[in-house]
């Protein structure tokens, strides 16, 4: 069963209807509030980027190589390839001593058309460090270095950090992964249903629960709330949502119209799939769910619940509509 989650207003009427699912999840698996049937099975996507770090840095990886807060949001990120990006990881791979055709993600351009344009005007080439998940490959190239790894098929399902993801996803979700799909940029993503991938981030929300695991998910947290431009980018939906909520919640989007919220104060996470694929819906969607947690001004989520569409020329001319 789906629900009807977001509207699309033009000139006073509805053109168009965006369904999906959404749970709100504590650290106990207890499903506290439901949108539509949240056993609906999705793909994460790039919502996974913070357990994928958890994993990542879980055996003492961020004080070995004394990883700064920008880093380790950075390995979050979904970016935009903005200069301080493009800075951070081009600094990264020099101190790794490895160029970037070592990463496994694919060449493309930075996300804003400005700096697309000073992109090509530079360089007249997409490069892999644009790609908006080079953070995240940037993180595992640097971990399988330190540890001795493969480092040429570390996308690959069979290399040991991913079965260790593999594991810990099982582990914190109880729940067994029957499927393994490919991520845009090349590396797994496994297939579960949505108010298993809440539990999940739930449990990541829970660092005593999480025992040993839990100051490493900690830091990762404080390091994406304290740097919410380098877990995204200024014009990112969830970096401007996360500054919004002042270091309470660190919203992570995905692919396809995914969209998480990781709330350690509540241990708890919130979490929807936008049925469509389209991001426009996902951000107001998570928005809408949050601003029923009463854990902020309703008001200041605005933007967000009620974001106004424009012509070519300004003129508002319809809305973006939270109805769940």
């Amino acid at each position: 069963m789906l629900k009807k989650l977001v509207t699309v207003t033009r000139s006073g009427s509805i053109e168009s209807e965006h369904y999906g699912v959404g749970a709100i999840v504590n650290s106990d698996g207890k499903i506290l509030k439901e949108w539509g049937d949240s056993s609906q099975l999705i793909y994460p996507r790039s919502s996974l980027k913070p357990i994928q770090s958890l994993n990542l840095f879980k055996d003492g990886h961020i004080e070995k190589e004394n990883l700064s807060e920008k880093q380790i949001a950075f390995s979050t990120s979904s970016h935009f390839a903005e200069d301080i990006h493009q800075e951070l990881i081009e600094d990264w791979l020099k101190k790794l001593d490895i160029n970037e055709s070592k990463l496994a993600c694919g060449e493309d351009w930075p996300w804003m058309l400005d700096n697309k344009f000073k992109a090509f005007g530079k360089y007249k080439k997409k490069r892999k460090i644009f790609h908006n998940c080079s953070g995240k490959h940037c993180a595992h190239l640097a971990v399988a270095i330190e540890r001795g790894l493969d480092i040429e098929k570390y996308n690959s399902k069979d290399h040991l950090i991913q079965k260790e993801l593999f594991n810990l996803i099982e582990n914190l979700s109880e729940n067994k992964l029957d499927q393994i799909g490919v991520d845009g940029c090349t590396l797994p993503n496994p297939l579960m249903p949505l108010n298993n991938f809440g539990y999940l981030m739930a449990s990541f929300s829970d660092f005593k629960k999480l025992g040993n695991l839990g100051q490493v998910a900690n830091k990762i947290y404080n390091s994406c709330v304290n740097q919410p431009d380098y877990a995204g980018g200024k014009e990112s939906e969830n970096s401007k949502l996360t500054k919004l909520l002042d270091k309470k919640v660190f919203f992570k989007n995905g692919a396809e119209g995914v969209f998480v919220a990781i709330i350690p104060d509540q241990k708890m996470s919130v979490v929807v799939k936008i049925l469509d694929g389209n991001p426009r819906a996902s951000s107001t969607a998570i928005a809408g769910m949050i601003s029923e947690l009463n854990i902020i001004d309703k008001t200041k989520l605005e933007l967000f619940l009620n974001k106004s569409i424009a012509n070519s020329i300004g003129e508002t001319i319809g809305d973006i509509n939270w109805v769940g």
